[in-house]
């Protein structure tokens, strides 16, 4: 029997016969109602860095106060420099002060740092290892204003990029700790920003973030989550309902994708026969779920099975986060109902 129109995918269907989506686009938080949060916790973080390292210079492309980069400027006016809606000479300006010296932190969106400005990234930066952090907001699904500002394939972008860390962090606290480390790390470093009201979650777990290194954030017999940025708090927050249930989830947090924590990752992947699940906010194509896959592949390491939660490999809809994590398969209720699926079959 022939399926109706309704039946279908929504990203199968025409224009005229998709859904429409009732909410707005405005709706940016990734915050839950009741959840804690940090206001600009990158700005502040550089700022109070910035004040015991003169090095430190901050660049924008027209977005500071999207970026959180307005802290900064407001404390150190005369190091912060406003590029205009150029991100090709944002990279190219932020490389010649690395040679003389500086410890640029460039900001701008996610889709213009890899779309716009890679081969100036590559280059300029990467090939010469200069010493340039380059903080993005809008990482993956993180805004609704469709293709044209959602960041979906960055991190596959990058991951080919030698010389080039890559850090995805979950939460506030994870962003306060990891400007430090990266200012301490020579070389360059592409971080995905979550921006103004940041959740918190990795306090209560006593959390402490290591360049390169992935955390187990709790253990469980049942399946293992590897994840990585927002949907680590998405992971923490299906194992505990997947308690209830009586699955037992572990969840292990890689906040830095390149370099790759293999020796953890293979390590938790052996302990038991589990169910694997990677869970990020990126497309399935070229993240850390086949980054995982492929270490857990070379290493000869058969889990149980093996299954990815990501954004597909499509061009997003526009709409409130709460509606396209929902539809895309990334809120908390639907990674709770996709492993409990994968668990009964």
């Amino acid at each position: 029997m022939r399926r109706s129109k309704y039946e279908r995918p929504a990203h199968l269907l025409s224009g005229s016969e998709r859904p429409r989506l009732t909410t707005s686009a405005m709706i940016a938080s990734i915050a839950g109602a009741d959840q804690p949060t940090r206001a600009a916790p990158f700005g502040h973080a550089l700022a109070r860095l910035a004040d015991k390292d003169e090095r430190i210079v901050g660049l924008s492309a027209d977005l500071a106060k999207y970026t959180d980069l307005h802290i900064f400027r407001a404390a150190h006016p005369d190091r912060f420099y406003q590029m205009g809606m150029a991100e090709q000479l944002l990279m190219m300006s932020a490389a010649g002060m690395a040679r003389e010296g500086l410890q640029p932190w460039v900001t701008t969106y996610a889709v213009f740092a890899s779309r716009r400005a890679y081969d100036f990234i590559c280059l300029a930066i990467a090939e010469e290892l200069l010493d340039v952090k380059i903080v993005c907001a809008l990482p993956g699904l993180t805004t609704g204003y469709g293709p044209s500002h959602q960041a979906t394939e960055d991190i596959a972008m990058f991951r080919g990029m030698p010389n080039l860390t890559i850090i995805d962090p979950c939460d506030a606290l994870e962003i306060e700790q990891a400007v430090p480390a990266m200012a301490a790390h020579r070389g360059p470093v592409y971080m995905r920003l979550l921006r103004g009201n940041v959740p918190l979650v990795l306090d209560e777990y006593g959390y402490r973030f290591e360049l390169g290194k992935a955390k187990l954030m709790r253990d469980g017999k049942d399946t293992l989550i590897i994840s990585s940025g927002l949907m680590t708090m998405r992971a923490l927050e299906a194992a505990k309902a997947l308690q209830k249930d009586g699955v037992d989830a572990a969840v292990l947090h890689v906040p830095t994708i390149k370099p790759l924590d293999e020796a953890t990752i293979i390590a938790e992947c052996r302990k038991q026969n589990r169910l694997v699940v990677v869970a990020e906010n990126h497309t399935v194509i070229g993240g850390l779920g086949e980054a995982v896959a492929a270490t857990l592949m070379r290493s000869d390491v058969r889990p149980a099975a093996f299954r990815q939660i990501g954004l597909p490999d499509q061009f997003l809809e526009a709409g409130a986060l709460p509606t396209l994590h929902d539809m895309y398969g990334i809120s908390t209720a639907k990674v709770v109902s996709a492993i409990k699926g994968w668990l009964d079959t």
